[in-house]
């Protein structure tokens, strides 16, 4: 087969939720609500963060970055999904496949590293809290915020570039509401086996190394817990790690669950499932999770309202 010819394919088609061409109307409803509820509690968030100088701690900061890392990822897959409930041709470009996992990655690269540094932040204030101005600084916070960007784009930079030595010259559907790198290997003429070493070896280690400092933290921090004196003190701290730990576990699961089985490539069937996890729930879930669980951020609400 000659190159003009694997090179023919440069338009894809999103086949998302056409199995159920009734259920698309309500299909729509149900998940331009949750792209409206997401969006309005992330930047919501972001902007009482950045309005109140008392959340202007590494805690917050930390939050503030991962709900404009989850409004990022949102706006990089829903409106594309929302448009393709009504177009006729479902169609998406190349370039608007690389673009829209590059942002897709640079989100959830950036996830990773926040919620390891939120978890390391977490363990500072309850198992070393007469150190925690010392060992939890504003200049390593900023640095860690800084990294976890750099981290981000490097990472979405590497699958990217590979993503051009692939062709497509057979079929262009792609069965997934979203352009994502798997569904693209299983359309490639070429053997996506290099691409596919890049995924294990980098994505690997960026779970692997925070979900390491997500752990050892949590451990930490519940073992502080369990040996608290005061029983109200514990039930709150265990509650709140609790509904944070829950968080953080789909995350890391869907994560796992996508790239780093063995099998993920070949199969196709888990694709649309697990994105709906990571792209959608996740990032709807989060400030729900980490802020109105959370008396001070409550407390700032309630001050704003009032205001208004």
């Amino acid at each position: 087969m000659t190159q003009a010819n694997h090179s023919l394919t440069t338009e894809f088609i999103l086949i998302g939720f056409t199995d159920h061409p009734e259920l698309k109307s309500l299909l729509f409803l149900v998940f331009f609500t949750i792209y409206l509820v997401t969006m309005l509690g992330n930047l919501g968030l972001v902007v009482l963060i950045l309005m109140e100088r008392r959340l202007h701690t590494p805690m917050y900061i930390f939050l503030g970055n991962l709900a404009l890392m989850d409004s990022c990822c949102s706006c990089a897959i829903t409106p594309k999904m929302l448009e393709n409930f009504f177009s006729k041709d479902r169609m998406i470009s190349l370039s608007e496949c690389m673009a829209q996992f590059y942002f897709l990655c640079l989100a959830e690269t950036a996830d990773c590293f926040l919620l390891a540094a939120m978890a390391y932040d977490r363990y500072v204030a309850i198992c070393n809290p007469l150190q925690y101005h010392t060992m939890m600084s504003k200049k390593l916070c900023a640095q860690m915020t800084t990294g976890a960007y750099i981290a981000g784009n490097l990472h979405s930079m590497i699958h990217v570039g590979f993503l051009f030595r692939l062709r497509f010259c057979g079929s262009h559907k792609i069965k997934h509401f979203f352009c994502d790198v798997l569904p693209l290997f299983r359309l490639s003429c070429v053997d996506p086996y290099v691409n596919e070493l890049m995924i294990f070896i980098f994505s690997g280690s960026v779970q692997v190394f925070s979900i390491t400092i997500v752990i050892i933290s949590y451990l930490c921090i519940l073992f502080t817990i369990f040996t608290m004196k005061s029983k109200e003190g514990r039930g709150k701290a265990l509650s709140t790690c609790a509904s944070h730990f829950l968080s953080v576990s789909i995350f890391y699961g869907s994560l796992l669950s996508m790239y780093i089985r063995p099998s993920s490539v070949q199969e196709g069937d888990k694709d649309i499932p697990i994105g709906i996890f990571y792209t959608l729930v996740i990032p709807l879930l989060n400030p729900f999770i980490y802020s109105l669980r959370n008396k001070e951020v409550i407390n700032v609400i309630k001050k704003v309202m009032n205001k208004i």
